[in-house]
């Protein structure tokens, strides 16, 4: 990662975001605005117009207008939020054609964006052992507002593009044979944990992922904004590290 110093905006003032402000401090950035409503924007122009990148932790009905906000003002933005991707295309069509950078991500641990590779491999590898069954078990603190994690529907997706009797995801407790299951449950306080299990009448087969604080998230946050700064472009988190 560069070592500039860098002026962030924060796009989200709950835990997330006071954790990011203060692992951001101590590695020698600025905070210069802190946007938690939407007068926020017009109360903090003038700070927002000196920041280098934003950081958007905030909520799926706010990631939105955050996003638009942030090409607006040809700010450089991190998304961290989950289920916004209903308008994925059109964002995405926006950030390109007018140069624009954002980079976003399901989950923006180092420790995740590893167990994804683990998790698209081992789903290749399992393609030819159709004895097991394959179903996925995320466990978050009550807060979150989204069920499935992003993660677990990033994890999904991968499974489902290299094991070919799998076709989709699914919630309900009785799934089609094609259909692959997921657990979400939400118990306090848990940062997130993600199981990945393949079982057959012999064994199983689990790769797994569990959070012990939400500092794995800031600091991967944080890379991403070095990392972003000074490009232009649509990201993902991965790229950063793959």
């Amino acid at each position: 990662m560069n070592n500039t110093s860098l002026n962030i905006a924060l796009l989200g003032y709950g835990k997330m975001g006071k954790l990011i402000e203060e692992m951001s401090l101590k590695k020698g950035h600025r905070i210069v605005a802190r946007i938690d409503k939407e007068e926020d924007w017009l109360l903090q122009a003038a700070s927002l117009k000196t920041a280098h990148v934003a950081i958007e932790f905030s909520t799926p009905a706010s990631a939105v207008q955050n996003i638009e906000h942030c090409f607006e003002l040809n700010l450089p933005i991190i998304v961290g939020t989950t289920a916004w991707q209903h308008d994925q295309d059109r964002l995405k069509q926006w950030c390109i054609s007018k140069g624009q950078a954002l980079m976003w991500g399901s989950n923006f641990s180092i420790g995740v964006n590893l167990l994804f590779k683990l998790n698209q491999q081992l789903a290749q590898w399992m393609n030819v052992y159709e004895g097991y069954e394959v179903s996925i078990e995320e466990i978050h603190h009550t807060a979150k507002l989204d069920a499935p994690s992003g993660t677990a529907v990033s994890l999904a997706q991968q499974i489902i593009e290299n094991l070919d009797r799998k076709n989709q995801w699914t919630l309900e407790e009785n799934s089609a044979p094609d259909q692959l299951k997921i657990e979400a449950l939400r118990i306090d306080a848990t940062p997130g944990t993600h199981h990945v299990r393949y079982q057959s009448e012999i064994d199983d087969l689990v790769i797994s992922h569990i959070a012990h604080n939400r500092k794995g998230f800031a600091i991967g946050a944080i890379e991403a904004a070095e990392w972003i700064y000074d490009k232009k472009g649509w990201f993902n988190f991965t790229e950063v590290f793959f």
